[in-house]
């Protein structure tokens, strides 16, 4: 069976009936494909853009991070690697941050009954962290490079 010079899908005629291009009577052997040619496995997808990348490193926190740092295409670049690494790290330091917090909030309250205080402090740091992820979202997409304080030098040492 000859195979579509175009596509590489077998063809049974004079014309392909994945591609409509029309094969030469004695284009391809009967029964091998051209080289490099042939059907696409299904799934397989170019690798997205980086700015695209970047963004989602920053979805989900540090599982996106650790996902995009583990994944063959998006390893290998530098920008990629490095918003994989400073998401980690951003996510770690607020999740430790909001430990500190509670425990000082937590300690605040039972000593002093200060629930409003402790409340506020606790929403308004809840809105900051909810503004950052925002913020590097956004400009991640736009193909701008935020490197954050602290964190962003040590995660351009390890990209």
């Amino acid at each position: 069976m000859p195979f579509c010079a175009t596509c590489g899908a077998p063809v049974e005629g004079r014309f392909c009936a994945k591609c409509g291009s029309s094969v030469a009577a004695g284009a391809a052997p009967a029964g091998s494909a051209p080289s490099g040619a042939g059907p696409q496995p299904i799934g397989v997808a170019a690798p997205m853009a980086d700015n695209l990348a970047s963004t989602l490193c920053y979805a989900l926190g540090f599982i996106t991070g650790i996902l995009f740092l583990v994944l063959a295409p998006y390893n290998q670049s530098k920008a990629i690697r490095f918003h994989a690494f400073q998401s980690i790290f951003l996510c770690v330091g607020v999740i430790l941050i909001r430990i500190v917090l509670s425990i000082l909030l937590g300690m605040m309250f039972f000593a002093g009954g200060g629930f409003t205080i402790a409340f506020g402090i606790s929403s308004l740091y809840s809105v900051a962290c909810i503004c950052v992820w925002l913020y590097m979202l956004i400009s991640t997409y736009q193909g701008k490079t935020v490197v954050l304080p602290i964190i962003g030098p040590i995660a351009q040492q390890q990209a």
